[in-house]
């Protein structure tokens, strides 16, 4: 059985960035290597937890998602037009699809080497949706258009390599869309939702047959911390990522990937 420890160390990661384009999966591996908790169970267990911190989402834009199912209340009603299913498709299905076909090569990549390439690609990305960003035609995400929405679903494929960041592809790529930072923000939180559902539903799937009650006893004890660390963080970081400059971001993801490296040749992983 893994100690309590690294589930509580893991979820306090997991909950803290989760919500930055900083690339939570990331960070886990790279903690995950520097604690010695590595391997199938390790994978499993960080993509498991993230459910905990999407759900803290959930609790934040409840509203928002039962509108996706015919919720009519006092604002919707004064608004329209809003996203609907169809947008929050054309935005995950792109991801889901190529994450199933390429499913055990890219747990090939989950190893620090691979999430430094990650931490640099995906914060230069992150550079040109600051700096190239059109003119924004978009300020509230139920302006977004299914193009749009198509577009972003299509950079969410370039998060599949760990370290580039599913927020930080989408955030991006909203932004070159002509949305406003906070729309993109937005609607990146939300459609974090259904694709972390699929993911952690399929991971269990997969692994429930191999697993044990103390693994069991693990992945929960995680799940409720990265939860209760999210729940705690979501609204602070909402409105910070809704506000800061990406360029702000991308130059930690380059620190952090230059300290990696650094350690990496000299303690070694």
């Amino acid at each position: 059985m893994f100690s309590l420890w690294v589930a509580l160390v893991i979820g306090i990661v997991e909950g803290l960035t989760e919500f930055l384009p900083v690339s939570s999966t990331g960070h886990m591996i790279l903690v995950g290597h520097m604690i010695g908790f590595t391997g199938e169970k390790a994978e499993t267990f960080e993509v498991v937890i993230q459910l905990g911190a999407i759900l803290a989402v959930a609790v934040i834009y409840w509203k928002r998602v039962l509108r996706l199912f015919g919720y009519n209340d006092r604002e919707a009603r004064a608004k329209p037009r809003r996203i609907n299913l169809l947008h929050i498709a054309l935005a995950i299905v792109p991801a889901l699809g190529l994450a199933f076909v390429l499913r055990d090569y890219i747990k090939l990549l989950f190893m620090p080497e691979t999430v430094v390439i990650g931490l640099v690609a995906g914060g230069i990305f992150m550079i040109i949706g600051e700096k190239r960003q059109p003119t924004v035609t978009v300020r509230d995400m139920d302006d977004l258009s299914y193009r749009q929405a198509l577009f972003v679903g299509i950079a969410q494929c370039l998060s599949l390599w760990p370290g580039f960041s599913r927020s930080g592809s989408t955030i991006a790529a909203g932004m070159l869309a002509g949305a406003s930072r906070a729309a993109a923000a937005d609607f990146t939180f939300l459609i974090a939702i259904p694709v972390m559902c699929a993911a952690t539903g399929y991971e269990l799937l997969k692994s429930i047959g191999s697993m044990t009650a103390d693994d069991l006893g693990f992945l929960a004890a995680g799940f409720i911390v990265s939860f209760v660390v999210a729940l705690i963080a979501v609204a602070t970081f909402i409105k910070l990522v809704g506000k800061l400059s990406l360029t702000y971001f991308s130059y930690y993801r380059f620190a952090l990937a230059a300290v990696v490296l650094v350690y990496m040749y000299t303690a070694g992983f």
